[in-house]
């Protein structure tokens, strides 16, 4: 088991890096903890889905924290090398505000022999109301020797 937080901020790091839809939506990684993770994605008219309004497209939150839930399966102390989405289920509770960035927060609350299980939550700079909330299954693959699920 890998439990040094450098080093797993540092794999963190280069699966976001390793993917080009993470470089083509300009996310970050915020933060990354056992099993948490944060990132960010800057307001960019490339991803506005309604010109009318200026809003980003759900598409884009999506991807988000889609990536953002894979990370902190990733990150967990029992967590796999590698994962994918299984299952991604996404409430969308209001248009992110024009201009700002959108942060996603998710923690792989519940980890199985097969299955991972996040929450996440998007925010912009109004933190009190979420943008959206998503609930999500990733597969588990590959898991360090020497831990237990």
């Amino acid at each position: 088991m890998n439990t040094d937080p450098d080093k797993r901020r540092q794999l963190a790091r280069q699966f976001i890096e390793a993917l080009p839809h993470c470089r083509a939506l300009d996310m970050t990684l915020v933060n990354v903890g056992f099993g948490e993770a944060t990132m960010s994605m800057p307001y960019a008219d490339k991803l506005i889905g309604d010109p009318a309004t200026g809003v980003i497209h759900g598409g884009a939150v999506s991807a988000l924290m889609d990536t953002c839930g894979g990370t902190a399966v990733m990150s967990h102390p029992s967590g796999p090398a590698t994962t994918a989405t299984l299952d991604l289920r996404i409430d969308y509770m209001r248009g992110a505000t024009p201009g700002q960035t959108i942060t996603a927060t998710a923690t792989c609350y519940h980890l199985t022999r097969s299955v991972a299980f996040v929450r996440a939550v998007a925010t912009d700079e109004d933190t009190e109301n979420p943008v959206a909330t998503a609930t999500g299954a990733f597969t588990v693959q590959g898991i360090s020797k020497g831990t237990k699920t």
